[in-house]
Formats: C-alpha cells, sequence, structure tokens
C-alpha cells in the first residue's frame, strides 16, 4: 500500500514544489493550503505523515499538530518555517512533533527526515506486533522505581543472594567500579526485607569532610564545636530501623573506622560532644571502590571493620563484562528517561545498539544511563540512532592512570598551589592532617616533586 502524505502550506509554490519531489508510485502526496483545509480531508486521506508550515493564517501549524495529536494521535508531523527561532523549535517538539524543517528546504535533508519519520513508523509497527505487546510488557509493566536488571551468571547470583539477605539483618560490604550500581543493590536488599517501610539513608562518605562526616552520621549536641548552635540528630538516628548505607568506606579515616566499628560491635554511639551513648537499631551496609586488601596493607583501613563489614560481600562486575546485559538494560533505561520526559518508550536502532555494545563503559551503568537520558532529550524521533548516542568507538588509547597515580598528581597539585601549606592543602582535599601525612609518604611526595 502507498505511503500517505499530507503537505499543508499556504504558499502554492511550496506546496506543488514539495509534492513533485516526494510523489512516487510507493508514495501518495496530497496538498492543502490552510490547516482547516487539512482537517477536512483527514478522514479521507488517513495520512500517515503530515508536512504542515507553521505560519500561515487562520490556524497555525502549532495549533494543527495539536488537533491532529488529538484527532490522529498516530499521525506523524513534521513542520517547516523560515523562522528559526529557538521557542519555535522548543514549542514544536514539546507538543509532539516528530521533526522540524527550517526553509528555505534542502530537498536532500527533507528526503532524509521523511524516510527516517516512516522508518520509525515501521519500527513502531513492529514492535506493536511483537512478543512484547502480546505479553503486555513495555511502557505500562516498566517499573518507575529502580531495579536490578540483567542476566549475566554474575548478576543472578547477586540477585540470588539479594533474597537471601533480605531476611537477615547482617553486614554487607559492596564492591565494584563507581558507576555499577552499588547503591541500587543495597536498596534492593533494603526494600525486600520486612523494614521496607523503615528509611534507607544514604550517605556518600566522599562528599562530607573528614570534620563533618562523624557530626552526620552521629548528630551533634549544641556548643559541641563552633557553629553548634542547636542539638542535631544524625543519619544513624534517622535511620531508625531501617538501613544505613555508608558509600565509598574505603575513603574514610582510620579515626572514624574506629568509632564506626564500636556502632556494629555496641550498637551504640556518641553524638558529638555528648556524655551519653545512644542506641541504634538500623542495619549497616557498606560499599567501596577501593582495593581495601591494599588499604588496609598501608594501615588506611582498620583490619577489624574490615571483617565486621564483610558479613556478607558483594562484588559487582563493570558492565565491560556484561555486556550481554546491555540491550536490556538500554531498555530500561530509555523507558524511564522517556517517563521523565513525558514522552512514550523509544526504540533503539540497530546501528545504535551496535555502538552500545561497542563501548568500554569506564562510567559503567551510570555512563550508560546518561548517554541514554541525553538520547531521548534529543532525538527528535521515536527512534535512538547512531549519531544521537555521545559515545566514540573504542580506540586503543593511551595506557590509562591508575587511580593511585591521579591520587598522587591531584595532592601534589595542591601542594603547588598553597605553596607547602600542610594545613591548608588539607583543607582543599578535605582530609585530615594526619591522612595528608600518610598520603605524602604513600606515594613518595617530597617538597622537590611538589
Amino acid at each position: 500500500m502507498p505511503r500517505r502524505i499530507l503537505v499543508v502550506d499556504d504558499d502554492p509554490r511550496i506546496r506543488e514544489s514539495l509534492a513533485r519531489v516526494l510523489a512516487s508510485e510507493h508514495t501518495t502526496v496530497r496538498a492543502a493550503d490552510s490547516a482547516e483545509e487539512a482537517l477536512a480531508i483527514l478522514g479521507e486521506l488517513r495520512p500517515e505523515l503530515v508536512i504542515s508550515d507553521i505560519r500561515m493564517p487562520g490556524l497555525d501549524g502549532l495549533a494543527l499538530l495539536r488537533l491532529l495529536k488529538e484527532r490522529a494521535p498516530d499521525v506523524d508531523v513534521a513542520l517547516m518555517t523560515a523562522y528559526d527561532d529557538l521557542p519555535t523549535v522548543a514549542a514544536a517538539m514539546r507538543e509532539g512533533a516528530a521533526d522540524f524543517l527550517v526553509k528555505p528546504l534542502d530537498l536532500h535533508q527533507l528526503r532524509t527526515v521523511v524516510e527516517r519519520i516512516f522508518a520509525d513508523r515501521r519500527a513502531r509497527a513492529h514492535r506493536a506486533a511483537g512478543p512484547a505487546a502480546a505479553t503486555g510488557a513495555g511502557e505500562g509493566s516498566d517499573e518507575a522505581a529502580p531495579r536490578l536488571i540483567g542476566h549475566d551468571p554474575r548478576m543472578v547470583e547477586i540477585f540470588k543472594l539479594v533474597g537471601q539477605l533480605a531476611a537477615t539483618r547482617t553486614s554487607v560490604i559492596i564492591r565494584g567500579e563507581s558507576g555499577t550500581g552499588k547503591e541500587l543493590i543495597a536498596r534492593a536488599i533494603h526494600d525486600t526485607s520486612p523494614a521496607a517501610s523503615e528509611p534507607f539513608v544514604a550517605v556518600n562518605c566522599t562528599a562530607l569532610p573528614v570534620t563533618l562526616l562523624e557530626s552526620e552520621l552521629f548528630g551533634h549536641v549544641r556548643g559541641s564545636f563552633t557553629g553548634a548552635t542547636a542539638d542535631r540528630r544524625g543519619r544513624f538516628a534517622l535511620a531508625g530501623r531501617g538501613t544505613i548505607f555508608l558509600d565509598e568506606i574505603g575513603d574514610t579515616t582510620p579515626e572514624f573506622q574506629g568509632k564506626l566499628l564500636r556502632v556494629l560491635q555496641e550498637q551504640e554511639y556518641y553524638p558529638v560532644g555528648a556524655e551519653r551513648a545512644e542506641r541504634t537499631q538500623a542495619r549497616v551496609m557498606a560499599a567501596t571502590h577501593r582495593d581495601l586488601e591494599g588499604l588496609i596493607a598501608r594501615g588506611e583501613f582498620r583490619e577489624d571493620l574490615y571483617y565486621r563489614l564483610r558479613v556478607v560481600e558483594i562484588r559487582v562486575p563493570p558492565l565491560r563484562e556484561r555486556r550481554g546485559d546491555i540491550p536490556e538494560l538500554a531498555e530500561h533505561l530509555m523507558s524511564k528517561a522517556a517517563r521523565a520526559a513525558g514522552r512514550p518508550p523509544p526504540l533503539l536502532a540497530p546501528e545504535a545498539l551496535e555502538l552500545l555494545l561497542a563501548h568500554a563503559w569506564p562510567g559503567n551503568v551510570r555512563e550508560l544511563e546518561n548517554c541514554l537520558t541525553r538520547a531521548v532529550v534529543l532525538a527528535t524521533g521515536n527512534v535512538i540512532r547512531r549519531e544521537h548516542l555521545a559515545i566514540g568507538m573504542p580506540a586503543a588509547p593511551a595506557r590509562l592512570a591508575s587511580l593511585d597515580e591521579v591520587e598522587a598528581a591531584h595532592v601534589a597539585q595542591v601542594l603547588r598551589a598553597v605553596g607547602g601549606n600542610r594545613t591548608r592543602a588539607a583543607e582543599v582535599l578535605g582530609v585530615s592532617r594526619p591522612r595528608l601525612r600518610r598520603l605524602i609518604e604513600r606515594h613518595g611526595l617530597s617538597e622537590q616533586n611538589t
């Protein structure tokens, strides 16, 4: 059956030109000189694509777009105008236009846009007729809440552990590279446990200066330090009988680790400046991307705390080691981004999926989510294509620096910037002077190389 296109423009030369360019044995093109005439022939022609000018007497193109979305929601609409202004483009895309063309029209671009729109229509029709539609999977079944996804054997074992750990209140440490979803796993354990109705309190230990971390977790009493003008409850108190999740526990100081160890052993803690201990019933889960065994060997992480936390250890594989999960992850993350943008879930073109599968994903699932969210926001149609993905083909890069090398370079740079003043350097780095001293010794930094 021939494709059906309706061209709407008050300029007869443009109507005739577009009809001549687009018409073929596979495409039927009708023309209308106004939005009102286009609506009048809508039922007769039943167009699949409407290409309409925006600036027209009477109803303009945006008004036509809105009416078409009400009366014939399956029709794709591409708008064109000589006024290349951002508000018009933004309004057209917000109202659901499939694409936007600027006059004078580039005929090659016009054909490209038309072919893309019809390709997207075929993809939507294929998905509607596929198994997902028959089983009810798709937008309605896609959970709004974060969830664990994957069929990699290591992920399946993690899913099993989540179910087993939900029935206990034992301490758990989750290890893996940044962006692999460590907090998501902790939340899954909490959400499937009997304490699911209690708070889940997440604390990023690297986001707080060492001087504030203790106060943030344990609270403080009035007058305990400068600026403490009132008593303040800490995160342990806020967690109640729920879960407190300590992200990047490997970046804390041994001094703080000793206080956390007491919490795990005695189920009590002292707010900063308090004389009386407070009890806690919160379950503690922690996560890190650091090499804890190496930190222990260097005296930077307490071995007794390590074994207290490591009642159960979960190791999360990086995304590059479970590439088979990328298609399912991509579909879920695109649907999530589309819901947030108020759009229907998009499709992923085969060449785009090929690029996703080839990329190394150093930022893991977090990088994949950011990439696909951007693609969903910027894509003009309902199909995510290769050009929408802000990633390049993987190359053989120069040797990447290790975390220790990056840390050493950053510490040296800060020391140089403050003229070797260690007190000031510790403040800038957000660490204690003893921690800074250990970093300097560990990386062999001296006055000469800083």
